[in-house]
């Protein structure tokens, strides 16, 4: 029954696009992601069944942003085969997304080192167990040339918000709204600052959303 609420939230989810924060969380300076206390118990069929329906206003709204992020991603492989909670991300349903720069994502743990213009981009969604359903924000990690920031293996993240709006970026407009994803990232240092697709959710490489 709840599924089948979240399913149907998710035709309208242009009217509820919204994000909400935890309780007491400080809006302006975030010192983690904004974490949903509740998040929907969702199989991989059914969290997929809802991607499809949501993944077009999703994008749009990120648009809005007029990034060039926001804009590209959409054509970009996508690695999972369905979405997955991330607990990293706020225990959002998460999808994630590598441009062409980035093929080596495909191996994972393996990877190696990315070269410079090498992006991931995760897009997200909240599915709570009470039936809600709503747009999460875009997260993308850009591989910047040596010296751009050492503490973040010079990558530079950027979080722009459901509804275009821009949250921050790495050595830019907003900086310290996204400071704390360096440090998360900091404890993979020895796969270049990437964490990967739960072993069960991945794929060689998905084509379009």
């Amino acid at each position: 029954m709840r599924t089948t609420r979240l399913i149907a939230a998710a035709a309208l989810l242009a009217v509820a696009f919204v994000l909400r924060p935890a309780v007491g969380q400080d809006e302006d300076v975030p010192v983690g992601h904004f974490t949903i206390t509740n998040p929907a118990s969702l199989t991989k069929s059914q969290a997929e069944a809802i991607y499809q329906k949501v993944f077009e206003q999703m994008a749009r709204g990120y648009q809005v942003s007029h990034r060039r992020e926001a804009m590209e991603y959409v054509k970009w492989t996508r690695y999972n085969t369905a979405p997955y909670v991330s607990a990293t991300h706020g225990a959002r349903y998460v999808s994630n997304y590598a441009n062409a720069k980035a093929k080596a994502y495909a191996k994972y743990e393996n990877a190696g080192t990315f070269p410079v213009g090498a992006i991931i981009a995760k897009n997200s969604f909240t599915a709570t167990d009470d039936g809600q359903l709503h747009a999460g924000p875009l997260f993308t990690m850009e591989k910047m040339p040596a010296s751009f920031n050492a503490e973040s293996g010079d990558w530079k993240y950027v979080m722009i918000m459901p509804d275009g709006s821009f949250f921050g970026e790495t050595n830019g407009e907003g900086s310290e709204n996204v400071r704390f994803c360096i440090g998360c990232h900091a404890a993979m240092q020895h796969q270049d600052h990437l964490f990967f697709i739960p072993d069960e959710y991945r794929s060689v490489g998905l084509t379009a959303n």
